[in-house]
């Protein structure tokens, strides 16, 4: 019972950073990075790239979901500690990622 509650939560998580991932790439926009926050067209000089780089860095972290949905088929705890450090360590990688992918991108 716990490992299909599991997977009912992961699951959703993992598509919802692959969503954000895949709405960055196919954005005509800048993608902005958090709620709040806003990239002007004029401070980015490659759109296209900027975006498609925003995009892989949101799907690569929802591997860590994916990966924790599945492997609560075999261990919910392992599973459980997966999610864990995606977000522990996941997040901060974001935050530092996406610094570069400005960096780089800035007009």
């Amino acid at each position: 019972m716990e490992r299909y509650l599991f997977i009912l939560i992961m699951v959703p998580c993992a598509a919802l950073f692959t969503g954000i991932g895949i709405y960055a790439m196919r954005r005509k926009k800048p993608m902005h990075f958090y709620a709040g926050s806003e990239v002007k067209p004029w401070q980015i000089r490659d759109i296209p790239a900027y975006n498609r780089a925003n995009g892989w860095m949101w799907i690569l972290f929802s591997l860590g979901f994916w990966a924790a949905a599945l492997l609560s088929l075999f261990n919910v705890s392992a599973a459980g500690m997966l999610a864990a450090l995606t977000c522990l360590v996941g997040i901060p990688i974001l935050v530092v990622v996406y610094r570069r992918i400005y960096k780089k991108y800035k007009a």
